[in-house]
């Protein structure tokens, strides 16, 4: 047997050996790769909600989950809304201009949503992050001031926030409430978690 036969066979053979360890370590690492991926748990954690808004009466409120936050969709009345500029000089951030929550272009407004009457947010104090409750109603209550316009209020520590979700003077939250990503789909349907510009 000559050295070119024997050189020719080996060589064959560290071919088709090194192509079968190839394979086999394609077939091991796709696992492991996969397992980088989002699990589909995950994925549905972070996925938009649609959300149906078409029972809503004006001063009623509804809360949806997205990520794992509550998030609030309320139906102002006109009278709720008339309100809301005259409580600019007792916020603390009445035009939304502070960026721990950033909110949206499209809520930079002083009733914080894309069509006046429906507001969304989510339903977390910027403070301790502890879910204010609902005090819609206008006039004096326990814990709140006289001329007090309806909103929300903290039971942790005591923020409160007005129909818009801008924070008052003087309270331990530090920011507005966070206005999540959100479009219409239709006149009655809400999408949450995404926008025209990250559709």
């Amino acid at each position: 047997m000559s050295n070119s036969t024997v050189d020719a066979s080996k060589r064959t053979w560290l071919i088709a050996s090194g192509c079968a360890g190839a394979v086999g370590a394609g077939f091991v690492a796709v696992p492991f790769v996969a397992s980088f991926q989002p699990s589909e748990r995950a994925k549905a954690a972070g996925a938009p909600v649609e959300v149906d808004i078409s029972a809503l009466q004006p001063g009623q409120k509804m809360t949806v989950e997205w990520r794992g936050k509550p998030v609030w969709i309320m139906r102002r009345t006109p009278e709720q809304l008339a309100a809301l500029p005259a409580l600019d000089p007792k916020l603390a951030d009445p035009k939304s201009e502070r960026k721990a929550y950033p909110t949206p272009e499209y809520a930079l407004n002083t009733h914080r949503s894309i069509k006046p009457e429906v507001f969304v947010a989510v339903g977390i104090c910027s403070h301790l992050g502890c879910s204010p409750t609902d005090k819609l109603a206008a006039g004096p209550q326990p814990s709140l001031p006289e001329d007090w316009q309806g909103g929300f209020l903290c039971p942790c520590h005591g923020s409160t926030f007005d129909l818009a979700g801008r924070v008052y003077k003087n309270v331990p939250a530090p920011d507005n409430l966070e206005v999540p990503p959100h479009m219409y789909l239709s006149d009655t349907r809400l999408l949450i978690g995404e926008d025209k510009k990250s559709a």
